[in-house]
């Protein structure tokens, strides 16, 4: 387990860390300041994690840790932390925010798990604007002439990868929740958190395999894979950390679901038309793979029912990768079909559906127009009253 309270090493033999001295890193002040404390959280875990593999193994050290860790202090959006605050803000939360900032740290690890994991089911080639993992260790087995196919090495060290930093994430979630007097409830989101992941991945991995279409399943998946993940839950992981009414909790559950729907409706409109220079991965890999995602479901129902035959051809399941010519026909037919656009209006109407069911948590309002402007910079849509804050 990842501890961070001494600089000796525990009962155990573990590497432990300390706090960062001359700050009071359990007092955050707003959303950002709270992702600053847990990026600086995350230097300590990650330092105390290397420290820990090196007495394991300096290959294992070296080859897989130090590829987790510079994959999470490589960034994103951190998002997830800047929700768990809110929760827990929304739910009466005051004070030390010491666990608050650990189940933040935690969830950043959980999200290094799932990004290292997706991009080798999806062979994504890049991510946040470097190599995929998998992509980078099989790179490292060319570039050391090492026996077999590097493919399947690559593929093989980065599912290890993946699960180091889901055991990162369980240690520092469960030792957050056996010093908490809210632990058990802590536990319950984060236990059903991780099984909503794995489900949707499988959704996912299964509406490819079978040629699915379907928009009711699209909304499936995207509710699993992402919008419980990365709004709904940690809304609810930092009220956890609180006596939280049921009402409130409720209100913070129907505020992510809506939130966390825009935010993957956003994403799969990125995959498709975004930049990867703003992106930092690729901006063909759905189209490309034919993933199953709201925006392709909804052209090809739209397809069918004006009976544009070509622009349903386009856009339909099929076994076989799609070539650039393909994908610029996917493109222009999600735009003939109005998919795009209708899209981007679904995603303006969650966004405002969350933040109208944040206020009715009955949180302070500096805290409601910080959720409004993570929302907005979620799902990219403006919001009346977030400009200029997060």
């Amino acid at each position: 387990m990842l501890r961070l309270r001494t600089t000796t090493a525990d009962a155990g033999g573990r590497a432990t860390v300390p706090c960062t001295e001359g700050a009071d890193p359990g007092r955050p002040r707003s959303a950002l300041d709270a992702v600053r404390h847990v990026e600086a959280l995350l230097d300590e875990v990650l330092d105390a994690g290397m420290r820990q593999a090196g007495e394991v193994d300096a290959v294992f050290a070296r080859d897989v840790a130090g590829r987790v860790g510079a994959l999470v202090r490589r960034g994103g959006k951190r998002l997830r932390t800047a929700f768990v605050w809110c929760g827990w803000r929304a739910a009466g939360g005051t004070g030390d925010a010491s666990a608050v900032l650990r189940t933040g740290a935690a969830l950043e690890l959980l999200q290094a798990c799932a990004l290292i994991h997706d991009d080798l089911m999806d062979g994504s080639p890049l991510r946040r604007g470097a190599l995929a993992v998998h992509v980078d260790l099989a790179r490292m087995h060319r570039a050391a002439r090492m026996t077999g196919a590097p493919e399947s090495f690559g593929a093989a060290a980065a599912v290890l990868a993946g699960d180091l930093a889901l055991t990162w994430a369980d240690d520092l979630l469960t030792e957050t929740a056996l010093e908490s007097p809210h632990g058990t409830r802590l536990h319950g989101e984060w236990r059903a958190m991780r099984g909503e992941m794995v489900a949707g991945q499988y959704r996912d991995l299964h509406a490819q395999a079978t040629g699915d279409g379907g928009v009711d399943e699209a909304v499936s998946i995207a509710t699993l894979k992402s919008a419980l993940y990365s709004v709904e839950r940690p809304l609810a992981l930092g009220a956890a950390l609180t006596a939280a009414e049921p009402r409130t909790l409720d209100a913070l559950r129907r505020a992510g679901r809506c939130a966390g729907l825009a935010f993957q409706f956003r994403d799969d409109l990125l995959g498709a038309f975004g930049d990867p220079a703003v992106t930092g991965k690729p901006a063909d890999d759905d189209l490309r793979g034919r993933k199953l995602t709201c925006l392709l479901a909804v052209g090809l129902r739209l397809a069918e029912a004006s009976g544009d035959q070509e622009a349903a051809e386009a856009l339909a399941p099929g076994a076989h990768p799609r070539s650039d010519a393909d994908v610029a026909r996917m493109r222009a037919a999600l735009e003939r079909t109005g998919a795009r656009a209708v899209m981007e209006s679904r995603i303006a109407e969650l966004a405002a559906g969350g933040v109208e069911h944040f206020a009715r948590t009955g949180a302070p309002e500096a805290v409601r127009r910080e959720f409004a402007a993570l929302v907005r910079r979620a799902s990219g849509v403006a919001l009346a009253g977030t400009e200029g804050d997060a």
